[in-house]
């Protein structure tokens, strides 16, 4: 692809829609390869608004709205990054050549709701899953929770970073779980999955690459695999690389290639998956950098936001490391506007260690408004690390 000069008639024009921390990184990563980027969020002065050429604050899941914006950005790219899309709307975008959809519209359309991808990935290629049903009502979604037994896990169809999410351990739960899901998700689509609990040993994030290989054809790369815990279906810290045998890896990445073979396109994928063992479940995937993998920031000559920068661009792509490293969530603390950080420098005095601020405007109790980042010998070393670092940064109001 040839890239032109930003803010000039032969400008590279990238359109991203949602511009939260994971998309500032991405717009940074575009930036530094000369790319003009616009940046599209539900609310204003979003961390990528901050750094991008020009910003817009719209409901991205009016298609109209969105139509009228790309129509007058005239992107060449589109990457989205949030599930609260017009996803129906990207699809005509992209079919009337208005712009290119990153990874593809289909792709958009399926990921962004679980009940595509889960079908996708059980029912047309077959690959082992949770059991699962999806549910409308709460009627319904007591029968199915009964099916699959407790403990099971209950998500919103649309919906990210734990939003709307519940495990159940009995039936008194399930009411809660139900309206919790409604009130919290992304959009309220009235409808959720219902899924078995896997008594699986870890879960991972396998980040999967296309990218267009020197041969001008599409080739798939992997990073090595994510390990991360989570509280309350958010991620609260994660390391690289998770120790894990050759057959489980293996089958890690012949789903991981499968799944996103048949989404097509170029990207980054998150593909999250469960191990036991050596047997190995598909979760979940998302068309773009996955928050678990801001542990590559610390570990890889290309982190995750320079490698799906670099493929949506044809570039070509490294998934190389090159230190074992860490992640670990700095939340607000707080409800605020305009909140402060008392304690960085405090916490860079940790060994390897370093910090993102994400410039969040609001602020609140649970909301991740940075991460920490650490290296180490090991794991184990990093983690420590990471959470010290991350302790040491103390949320205080402006």
């Amino acid at each position: 692809m040839r890239i032109g000069t930003p803010l000039s008639p032969s400008a590279t024009r990238v359109m991203l829609l949602g511009s939260g921390e994971l998309g500032k990184e991405v717009i940074i990563a575009l930036q530094r390869l000369g790319v003009e980027v616009i940046a599209v969020d539900r609310y204003a002065n979003a961390p990528g608004h901050q750094v991008a050429h020009r910003f817009h604050a719209i409901n991205m899941a009016d298609p109209q709205a969105l139509r009228a914006l790309v129509e007058q950005e005239q992107p060449h790219i589109i990457v989205p990054e949030i599930e609260a899309i017009a996803t129906d709307e990207l699809g005509r975008i992209d079919a009337d050549g208005l712009a290119e959809v990153i990874p593809t519209a289909r792709a958009t359309q399926l990921t962004m709701n679980r009940e595509g991808i889960r079908r996708m990935a059980a029912e047309e290629l077959g690959l082992p899953t949770s059991r699962y049903h999806f549910s409308s009502s709460l009627a319904e979604m007591q029968a199915a929770a009964d099916d699959v037994g407790y403990p099971c896990f209950i998500k919103p169809v649309m919906s990210s970073s734990g939003k709307g999410q519940s495990m159940l351990n009995s039936a008194d739960e399930v009411a809660a779980a139900w309206q919790y899901a409604l009130d919290a998700g992304r959009v309220n689509h009235g409808r959720v999955i219902v899924e078995e609990g896997i008594q699986f040993d870890y879960e991972i994030t396998l980040l999967t690459v296309r990218a267009l290989g020197a041969n001008g054809e599409i080739e798939t790369h992997f990073c090595a695999p994510i390990g991360h815990r989570q509280v309350k279906g958010d991620y609260v810290e994660s390391w690289q690389a998770q120790p894990m045998s050759d057959v489980a890896l293996a089958k890690a990445q012949d789903i991981a290639e499968k799944v996103t073979t048949n989404l097509g396109g170029r990207g980054l994928f998150g593909v999250e998956l469960f191990i036991k063992g050596d047997e190995v479940w598909f979760s979940e995937v998302s068309p773009r950098p996955h928050d678990t993998g801001m542990v590559t920031m610390a570990t890889q000559f290309q982190n995750e936001f320079e490698l799906h920068a670099r493929a949506i661009l044809g570039l070509p792509v490294n998934t190389a490391m090159h230190s074992i490293g860490a992640s670990a969530v700095i939340y607000g603390g707080m409800e605020a506007e305009g909140i402060a950080f008392d304690g960085v420098e405090h916490a860079l005095q940790v060994p390897e260690s370093d910090i993102r601020l994400f410039g969040k405007p609001v602020s609140f109790e649970r909301r991740r408004m940075g991460v920490a980042l650490a290296r180490g010998n090991d794991t184990d070393e990093a983690r420590a690390r990471a959470a010290e670092a991350a302790s040491r940064v103390q949320p205080v109001r402006g």
